[in-house]
């Protein structure tokens, strides 16, 4: 049996090497790269970093931008970049063949956006990206944030 992976601080990490949609492989086995944790960025940075990885076909990779900017948000952006992440990992589920599972998170994904309808910070189009995760799952639709 490994041993779990820890960080420094021996809290669990999960070094194991991901495939694009982010499933674990075996250990040993070539992965894609995963993104650094902890990144500070701009929101036109992480935006654009999100979308880079999602034309790339790597909606978990995007997911983990997004979850960044959304653990370094303020208070009052928080709901917008935890429901930017939530549709990157919906559209994960979607890829990974998961209708169920990419139906809900794209449900709270919109939900947690859905405020945002009148202020659309950043550019995005919120009232878009409301309409798109309400659409057929079915066919893994692209994102565009």
């Amino acid at each position: 049996m490994v041993p779990r992976d820890r960080d420094s601080s021996g809290r669990a990490r999960n070094n194991r090497p991901r495939d694009a949609l982010g499933r674990p492989l075996p250990y040993g086995l070539p992965g894609v790269e995963r993104q650094p944790e902890g990144v500070p960025r701009t929101p036109e940075r992480t935006l654009a970093e999100a979308q880079r990885l999602l034309d790339e076909g790597k909606p978990f990779h995007a997911h983990e931008v997004l979850e960044d900017a959304w653990k370094a948000a303020p208070e009052d952006e928080r709901e917008l970049w935890r429901g930017l992440a939530q549709l990157a990992v919906g559209l994960t589920h979607a890829a990974r063949g998961n209708v169920r599972g990419a139906r809900a998170l794209l449900d709270r994904g919109a939900a947690s956006i859905a405020p945002f309808l009148d202020v659309a910070p950043h550019g995005l189009d919120v009232a878009g990206l409301v309409e798109w995760a309400d659409g057929d799952v079915s066919t893994v639709p692209r994102l565009v944030l």
